[in-house]
Formats: C-alpha cells, structure tokens, sequence
C-alpha cells in the first residue's frame, strides 16, 4: 500500500541550502582512511563522523536525517548493508575489486611466504580465486558473511584450519589479530576515493532534488486551493491542509503522517472524482461539487509519466470564494472612478447664470490652471468640473474625485500621496500609488476641499506648487502632471479669516473661480431641467408621456415657489418620489381626493407646506389633480400681507421669509415697500 505524505510549509529544522551532507560511518581501520581522503572533497560537502555501528549508528544518525543535514551515508560491508535497509537517504558502500583482492593476498604472501591465508568477504566468496589459487602458489581458504556475528566465526573457522594471516574489512582484521592471527586490511585507499566520489555527487543531486520537493510543498501548503495526489490505484500520496480544511476533514495542524485515517477519509471523499477520470479517461475540469457539507469547485486531471498514466491530481476551491473572487474583479474593472462620463453640454438651462458658468468653465477647460468651484450642495460641481476635464486637453486620461470630507486624516493622506511598503501598520505589501499619481496626465477633483484637515492643507499645497509628491514612507519625490479642480460649499474667504485654513493655500487654488448658482436663482431653468431629469429615468420608473406631464404638473408649483435648499440633488429625490406615487399608471389621481387621504399626502410631499401661508390642502389637492387639458395651472404669486406674515414668522429674518415665500430677497424688499 502507498504512504501518503503531507505537504509541510515549514520544515523544521532548516535545510542548509549550502555544502550536501555524507556521514562517514566505520567502526574499524576504514575510519582513518575516510577521514585521510575527506579533506580533499570539503570544498564540495560536508562531513560528519560516526563511530557507531549498525542500530547504534542508525540512531546516531536519524537526527542527521531529520534535519536535513545528511544528504548521504558512506559505509562498506555488512554495517553499511544494514544501514542501506534502516535508512531513508541512500548509502553508498565502498566497494572491493579483484584487484583490491590480489594486491591484498600479494601483500600477504610477500610478508609471510608459505603461510595459509584466510580470506574474509562480504555476502560471497570469490570462487574465480579458489581455482587461482594453485596457479598462484597460494594456500587460500575464504569465507563469506553478512553481519558481525558471521565474521567473528568466519575467523574462528579460518584459525582452526590453520590460518596464519588474515585478509578482510577492518572488523575482521581486529577480531584476527585477537586470536592471534596476522591481518592485511583489504580496503585500498584507491577504493575510498572512488566511493568519495560517489557519495559527493550522489549527495549534490539528492541536495538538489530535495531544495526543489521542499519549494514545491512550501507552495503548495501555503495555496489556498486543496491539492491532492494520488497514485493508479487511488491511493491518497500527498495532501495539503487546503484540501483538508475544504473536506471538512480538520484543521491543517492535525495532519501527521502517520495519521492513519487521514488516507483513507480523504480518498473516500474524492473517490467519484476518480473513478469518472479513470473511467472516461478525460479530466474533469471546473465541476461544482456538494463535498463535506460545502460547494467546490473541483477539477481531477490524470498524472503520465513515461507515455503512461500514474496517478491523479485533484484540486478544489470553494464556490462561494470564487464568487467574492469574480465579484471583486467585476468591481476593479469598472473604470467610473477614473473616466468624466458628462460634459459641459449635460448643463441644463438657458438662464444667465447658467449661461455665465458654461462661459467660465470653457474659458477654464482652454488651460491648466487650478479652478475653484463654489456654491451650494446639489449644484452640480462634480458634473462641471467633469465637463472642464472633458473640454480641456487631458480628455481620454483619468479623471480622479476624491472627498476630502469622506476619510479620517491618516488615511486621507495615504489616500491622496500614496505610501511605501512598510511605511505604518498595515500598509499594503509593496507600496500604494496615491490619487494624485494614478491622475497623472489627468485630472483630480478635490471635493468638499473646505473640509481638508488643517495638517494636509500644507502638503497639498507643497505638491500644487513644485507639482510633485512625496509618499509616505519614501525617500524622494515623484512628479506628476495633474490638473487640479477643487469644490466646496464653503466660504473659503471666512474660513481663512478664522484660521481653519491656509491662506497660501486658498489664494494658489483660487485662480480661477466658479460659482455655481442654486435653483432658486435660476427658476427659468426648473422646469426644463425636472424633465430632462424625469424623462432620463422614464424607463426605470416605467412612466408614460401622459404619467410623466402628470408628474411635472404636480411639481410645477414648487418649480415657481419653492426655495430648494437642496438644490439639484433635492429635485431628483422629488422628482423619483413623484414619479413612484403620482406617476403610477395603475392608479388616477382624481381632484375629489378622498378626506382620510389628505394627511397620507401631506407627509409624502411635505415641501408643499413650505411654500408659504397660501399653501395648503387646497394646493395639494388641486396639483395631484393636474391641468386641465390644454391648459396650465397657474402660479401663486405672494402678496405684502404673505411677505408680513413670512416676516414676522420668521423673527424679522429677512433670509428666512424669502426662502419660506421661495423668492429672492429684492422680490420681498419690493412686496414689502410696496
């Protein structure tokens, strides 16, 4: 059966990235040649000693091994054999040629002539030297083993036939030279550096092959998709914690290999998966699964190695990230906040006010100069200064609004300039661009600039003077060309005079001014504007042309008497507010209004009642019941006695009884001389 092998993001202890790692593991005379030749290979690994054998030494060394340390061991005989069966990094075993066997019996023969030699092997005698052996003149007994208790009856056998001298490994020279026996240690120093070599190229390859398995766990642990593998049978190999979490099998900390359950709940979850893949031997690719108790959006693709197939992959997201994902990029891909959708065109009204405003603004539109515009809430300063921006040279680059009252002060300023990576608590990873630097080549819109908190107002106006800005966090400027336009609907001048904002900065935006006049000076362009503005959201409110004259007809006393303090903005909440319950083509609006209905009629539209003392039930009344055909309600005009009444309602306010009256203040004067 396959073991499956979790994705671990942060191994522990650290792999060292440098030197690979060989153990050198002797118990006898090979540990002196080991460390003879190892300098010679430092530039190229690093080793480390241990003079333990077989379970000591697989003990001494599975630290090694867990830490990444060891990339390969170097041993010979019957310890490095054991070692090779109990270790999981390769073992490389310095290994003993013909040659090696007769120089080793030639050194023997020549120092003890006429002498039985005994020959000791690992795993099997050299039969090719037992029929040499009378063309050599030599009298040879061997004897072959395979762990440390063979070789010490290998020697005990040897020295009952007679043998004086003895050629093997370093253990059985030891256990000879016990007994009494002369030794030739077997191992050439040639043999060594050959399993140096080995062992160091080895290590450098499996180095290699481990830093990119270790890369590519790291990154698949840390994807916040679930991955999968699986061998031809269906055995789960690898999983990360992702797919654990979105299988509802647990939090990602539980996973441990020997973790017996895990295996098995995650192969049954995906099994279908599988079994479909094998079976019509095609990937399954973006299918919406119930997995777990959770949608997921999984795919399986079969695994080929070598021409054929070896296993699968499965991968899974939840659905409802998906969607936040897709919802998200909806989002980011509008480019509103960056484009002047209107123009100076889209200003409706023929008065001169209005006249006077489109004249200023394309004398503005013709150069790069800073324009301020002024005037009441609602008067359309955002739509002017998209017309300037549309009029001007930089139409087609991006045009930037942002609300100067809208953000607390430290982010306003990140807002505006931007900052580096690392610059505050939280900062985005790898730095933001502030407004003005995604405007360059465009425009910004400073909106409510009067709101500007006093400690920006210098930075704003440093980056209006030198035309560059510095981020947060960074250490030089980065110029930018950018057309400022700002708007409030304050009295910049008191301001100023109060202290609540600079003069040097007021007087550099303040080159070119606009002010921008309510609705309640320019009544001439009322009725023109409500059914441009009526007429635009027809369709959204489903009006006829016979609902939508109903509609204006029941405004049209408040386009000649109503102040409309909210101006603009005012008149589009009216006038949906109309078209929702007088514009309704499922219901007519009769002139014998029902009594109990009244009150419902005065809460709904109680700009009514502010249209001064002649206002009333009557006036709501004979409005809902709109015009006669062919003909035009006519508008009430205010007499001296209204302007008194207003006067004194008012406290002597001449403001305030105009504005109750919905007439300009020399219009009261004259009621009132009059």
């Amino acid at each position: 059966m396959s073991t499956f092998t979790p994705f671990v993001a942060n191994p522990s202890p650290a792999v060292d990235a440098g030197r690979p790692g060989v153990a050198l593991v002797s118990i006898s005379r090979l540990q002196s040649l080991c460390e003879a030749v190892a300098p010679r290979y430092a530039g190229r690994a690093r080793f480390f000693t241990v003079r333990e054998g077989y379970g000591a030494a697989v003990t001494a060394l599975q630290a090694y091994v867990d830490a990444g340390s060891v990339d390969v061991v170097l041993s010979a005989g019957s310890n490095g054999a054991y070692l090779q069966e109990n270790l999981s990094v390769p073992v490389v075993m310095v290994k003993v040629n013909g040659f090696d066997v007769l120089s080793a019996i030639t050194r023997a023969t020549a120092t003890w002539p006429e002498a039985r030699i005994g020959l000791v092997l690992h795993e099997a005698i050299a039969q090719e030297l037992a029929d040499l052996s009378p063309l050599l003149n030599v009298d040879l007994r061997q004897r072959a083993y395979r762990s440390i208790d063979e070789v010490r009856l290998a020697v005990e056998q040897l020295a009952a036939q007679g043998c004086r001298v003895v050629v093997g490994a370093g253990m059985a020279c030891d256990l000879a030279q016990q007994a009494g026996m002369e030794s030739v240690f077997l191992y050439s120093l040639a043999a060594v550096e050959e399993a140096f070599e080995r062992s160091v190229e080895l290590a450098r390859v499996s180095r290699q092959k481990e830093s990119k398995r270790v890369r590519l766990n790291t990154i698949v642990a840390h994807l916040r998709d679930g991955v999968a593998a699986f061998d031809e049978a269906g055995q789960l190999e690898a999983v990360n914690p992702a797919m654990l979490e979105l299988l509802g099998l647990g939090a990602a900390q539980t996973l441990a290999k020997d973790d017996e359950d895990t295996p098995t709940r995650v192969a049954r979850a995906l099994a279908p998966l599988l079994r479909e893949t094998r079976a019509a031997e095609q990937p399954v690719d973006e299918r919406i699964e119930q997995i777990g108790g959770r949608a997921l959006i999984v795919n399986c693709v079969p695994i080929a190695e070598q021409g054929a197939r070896a296993g699968f992959v499965v991968t899974a997201q939840d659905a409802l990230v998906a969607q936040r994902i897709d919802r998200s990029l909806r989002t980011s891909q509008r480019p509103r906040h960056l484009v002047a959708r209107h123009r100076l065109d889209d200003l409706i009204g023929a008065s001169v006010a209005l006249e006077r405003v489109r004249r200023l603004a394309r004398a503005g539109a013709a150069h790069d100069a800073t324009v301020l515009l002024t005037g009441e809430s609602g008067t359309g300063k955002e739509l002017v200064a998209q017309g300037i921006h549309n009029a001007s040279r930089r139409r087609g680059n991006p045009f930037v609004a942002f609300n100067c009252a809208a953000l607390p002060e430290g982010l306003i300023e990140s807002e505006l300039f931007g900052h580096e990576e690392g610059a505050f608590t939280g900062a985005r990873r790898g730095g933001k661009p502030g407004l003005f630097e995604i405007a360059h080549t465009g425009t910004i819109f400073l909106d409510e600039i009067g709101e500007m908190p006093a400690a920006l107002q210098s930075r704003l106006l440093r980056v209006l003077q030198e035309r560059e800005v510095m981020k947060l966090g960074a250490g030089r400027a980065t110029p930018v060309d950018v057309r400022v336009i700002a708007a409030t609907h304050r009295d910049l001048h008191a301001l100023v005079e109060q202290g609540a904002f600079r003069a040097d900065l007021y007087f550099r935006l303040n080159l070119l001014q606009i002010k921008l006049p309510p609705l309640r000076e320019r009544r001439a362009d009322i009725a023109p504007l409500a059914r441009h503005l009526l007429g635009r959201s027809a369709l959204q409110y489903g009006l006829s042309a016979a609902a939508l004259e109903r509609v204006l007809a029941f405004l049209e006393p408040l386009f000649a008497n109503y102040a409309w303090p909210g101006n603009v903005r005012e008149l589009e909440n009216l006038l949906a507010r109309a078209a929702i319950y007088v514009g309704d083509a499922t219901r007519e609006i009769s002139g014998n209004l029902a009594t109990e209905a009244l009150p419902d009629w005065q809460a709904v539209f109680p700009e009514f009642t502010r249209i001064g003392p002649a206002a009333g039930i009557e006036r709501i009344t004979a409005a809902a019941s709109g015009p006669p055909a062919g003909s035009t309600a006519p508008r009430a005009t205010p007499t001296r006695k209204d302007a008194l009444r207003a006067l004194e309602q008012s406290g002597g306010n001449r403001a305030a009884a105009s504005r109750a009256l919905g007439i300009g203040r020399t219009t009261l004067w004259r009621l009132l001389k009059g």
